[in-house]
């Protein structure tokens, strides 16, 4: 794997990361009713980190590969979609438009995992538990907005 090509990867997933330390969850949130199963603020953290770091080791993997430009761009869209979604749901608390962006985050992290798949199989592996947490964060994202309609967005 090339170390400078993973950190790079890694600063793009930092980047995105960002946005969860600018748009904290806070009092709104915490005062929103969510579903039984939504999960324990601690494992956000932590599920998070897991998925940047093998995001980057995936994308280290395929991005030396001839032929990965499609792979690669995906990459760049499901990011930036995953950027985006954090400062729309947290930020302008807008969680019907947030699940838009979800659905756009979902179809491009589905796309990036196929697409690392066919050129590296670990590169498809690594995104496996990302499209898991991105279909529950989706399904979370509907049923919060769901149980909360009458909640005024920013």
């Amino acid at each position: 794997m090339d170390w400078m090509l993973f950190f790079i990867f890694l600063a793009s997933t930092g980047a995105a990361a960002t946005t969860g330390a600018m748009f904290e969850p806070g009092e709104w949130y915490d005062d929103l009713a969510k579903p039984s199963w939504n999960p324990p603020k601690w494992l956000f953290p932590v599920a998070w980190t897991f998925l940047y770091i093998a995001m980057s080791v995936a994308a280290a993997r395929v991005g030396t590969h001839e032929g990965s430009a499609y792979a690669l761009a995906f990459f760049a869209m499901q990011i930036a979609f995953n950027t985006l979604w954090t400062p729309i749901f947290f930020g302008l608390k807008r969680m019907k438009a947030a699940l838009g962006v979800m659905v756009f985050l979902w179809g491009a992290v589905a796309a990036c995992l196929v697409t690392f798949w066919q050129i590296d199989l670990i590169a498809g592996l690594l995104f496996v538990p990302y499209l898991i947490w991105v279909t529950v964060a989706g399904a979370l994202n509907y049923s919060v907005w769901q149980l909360n309609k009458d909640a005024a967005p920013a």
